[in-house]
């Protein structure tokens, strides 16, 4: 798959602050969104020492059969600073990208999107890579208080900082912890969360589009440990 290299990396902590502000600035969020996707794509890293392995997995929508599976593991260069994950992540995360030759209508990443205080998360900031609309599907809040949805799967409630939603605490199955969906990029809101519950199968809260790549990064892991 193709990649649109939006910047360098060799960047310090201040001018990566700086870049998120500027992209920022780029984020379009539709009021609609019409796109029915035929094909998806899953995103997730596993580390170990000072490794990394990033899988990309490709996903027929209707029928969920995972159509290719590509990885690459590679020495993580920066360490782990809150709000400043995708400079610790894409470096790894792109080559796997490239390896890729299904082409996705759509993109799940296993992290936030715009629910990050300077509203590029993960999967935000890795639209501007892939050219593609995406999703982040993350298992903790990175608000530290959020509204806890009612007890039933599919049970709903929403992040807010003033008059902006900046995400969607969804209660997947029934009685279970929520995940936290948020756009990335070029999707709303609504069709973000109606998407990931599509991917939710019986045997987990994580929908299948983010936990297979997540079972793969783990079983990849230990081959390389």
């Amino acid at each position: 798959m193709h990649i649109e290299m939006r910047h360098s990396f060799d960047l310090n902590e201040y001018e990566q602050q700086e870049l998120q502000s500027q992209l920022r600035q780029e984020i379009r969020i539709p009021d609609q969104f019409s796109l029915t996707p035929k094909v998806v794509a899953g995103i997730d890293l596993a580390y170990w020492d000072n490794q990394a392995i990033a899988i990309v997995l490709a996903m027929d929508y209707e029928t969920k059969e995972v159509l290719e599976v590509v990885h690459h593991q590679a020495t993580v260069s920066q360490d782990y600073i809150p709000g400043l994950l995708a400079f610790r992540e894409l470096p790894v995360l792109l080559p796997a990208w490239e390896k890729l030759q299904t082409t996705p209508d759509l993109v799940f990443l296993d992290g936030n999107g715009i629910l990050h205080p300077r509203r590029m998360g993960l999967a935000t900031h890795a639209s501007f890579f892939f050219g593609l609309p995406t999703i982040g599907v993350a298992k903790t809040s990175f608000a530290r208080e959020y509204p806890e949805p009612e007890l039933a799967a599919g049970s709903i409630q929403y992040i807010q900082d003033g008059a902006e939603t900046l995400g969607a605490v969804v209660r997947t199955q029934t009685r279970v912890k929520p995940v936290f969906v948020s756009v990335g990029n070029r999707i709303n809101l609504e069709s973000a969360v109606r998407f990931a519950l599509h991917f939710v199968g019986k045997h987990s809260r994580i929908p299948e589009i983010t936990r297979q790549p997540d079972i793969w990064s783990r079983k990849l892991r230990k081959q390389h440990q």
